[in-house]
């Protein structure tokens, strides 16, 4: 299984990338996974990951538990969080799952930690692993 987050806008809090990042590292024991930034001008991710679920991160997007969320988890996953200013409007009718991770307006540079341990929390479960209790 391989596990993209991919995001739009330069990554300027030095201790939500590190969180982030570390989150990224526990989850590459159970997963091929990775972190990046990425310029939807010059990036389509239906051409660069044909076959992997795309799940974009939206205001309007289906709320989800953790449990909820573990259930992506069976095939290679791509996680898009937008910039400041969301995701390309064309984007969105694309999304194989369009998910809101709160209610709640956060920077988005918090949006990829929380996004990040929760992939790391799905790992967890689906493995047996005491984090998530």
């Amino acid at each position: 299984m391989k596990i993209h987050l991919l995001y739009v806008g330069k990554a300027r809090d030095t201790h939500a990338n590190a969180m982030a990042a570390e989150y990224i590292k526990r989850s590459t024991r159970f997963a091929t996974c990775e972190m990046r930034e990425i310029h939807p001008n010059k990036f389509d991710p239906w051409t660069k990951h044909p076959g992997a679920l795309k799940v974009l991160l939206d205001p309007a997007g289906k709320p989800m538990d953790s449990a909820g969320f573990t259930k992506l988890f069976d095939r290679d996953l791509v996680f898009i969080i937008g910039g400041s200013d969301g995701l390309p409007a064309e984007w969105r009718p694309r999304a194989d799952v369009l998910a809101q991770l709160t209610p709640m307006t956060m920077p988005h540079e918090l949006a990829r930690v929380v996004l990040a341990e929760q992939i790391y929390r799905a790992l967890t479960t689906l493995r047996g692993h005491p984090y998530p209790r």
